[in-house]
């Protein structure tokens, strides 16, 4: 073999070589069916710094691995739907966001507009009254509007209580609080439960065309009595912090997610998280 030959065919190997994640992510083969990975965040931002705050360069590069090797991205709305027995695409991942921070619009919405990705935003709506006046700061009215009219059914808004996200030490969706100097009877702490999310669902509902009926709990806290009580004021899906895949037999109101929002969380670290959570189904 002469030698610019042997040159064309080492190239060629190459270039076969570095083809070969592509390929193996195109070729149709599902990691799982039936089933979602619902991915958790919460902050993404150049600056900040937490154990929940992910940079926009990590964030964008979670995503296109998983687009690159075979993940489907769904909606809100096409996640209920499957929750009600519809199907979805193999290897389905829900991207979703909690508390309702600006950077959700400034930061992560710019990301899911290029890559066409859904999402939602699960928002904390006592704080609209004024939203610079924290830190880090929230979304507007008018940031939630602009993301669900200009892509209604890939970018939604939905609750994180309206005043309830406020003490981690002592949950307020579980526990009876002090009010007064004086520790809530049981029937306060039902009627603060299900009036807290009839607000939130009052204050979100006009600030998108879907439906308002989703939840994440604070802190991930909840419990049964909790669970029933935020159904009775309207909330048809929970989400908790449940490092597991969203299966269709799974309680509405304690559906699983996976966090993907922490900075030590590469994109291959992430893709190998959610392979370790699939939940094989017996043949």
């Amino acid at each position: 073999m002469n030698k610019p030959i042997a040159s064309a065919m080492l190239l060629f190997l190459i270039g076969v070589t570095l083809l070969l994640p592509a390929l193996s992510a195109s070729d149709g083969k599902a990691l799982y069916s039936d089933q979602v990975a619902v991915l958790m965040y919460h902050h993404v931002h150049d600056e900040d710094t937490s154990s929940s705050t992910i940079s926009t360069k990590l964030f964008e590069d979670q995503l296109v691995y998983l687009q690159n090797n075979g993940y489907h991205f769904i909606s809100l709305g096409q996640f209920e739907s499957f929750m009600q027995g519809a199907d979805v695409p193999d290897n389905a991942v829900f991207v979703t966001f909690d508390d309702g921070y600006e950077s959700f619009y400034t930061h992560a919405y710019p990301v899911l507009e290029k890559l066409r990705i859904p999402a939602t935003s699960f928002v904390i709506t006592d704080k609209h009254s004024d939203p610079q006046a924290y830190a880090p700061p929230f979304m507007s009215v008018e940031q939630i509007k602009t993301m669900t009219s200009a892509h209604p059914g890939m970018i939604s808004a939905q609750c994180h209580t309206n005043g309830m996200h406020n003490d981690p030490v002592t949950p307020y969706m579980t526990n009876r609080i002090i009010v007064d100097g004086v520790q809530e009877t049981e029937e306060q702490y039902r009627a603060r439960i299900v009036a807290d999310t009839e607000a939130c669902i009052r204050s979100m509902s006009p600030l998108g065309p879907e439906i308002v009926n989703a939840m994440a709990y604070p802190y991930g806290v909840f419990d049964k009595a909790s669970a029933q009580l935020v159904h009775a004021a309207g909330i048809r899906y929970a989400f908790t912090i449940v490092p597991e895949m969203a299966k269709r037999n799974v309680n509405p109101l304690q559906i699983p997610r996976i966090n993907a929002g922490n900075p030590n969380i590469s994109p291959e670290v992430l893709h190998e998280t959610i392979k370790r959570r699939i939940q094989i189904t017996a043949p």
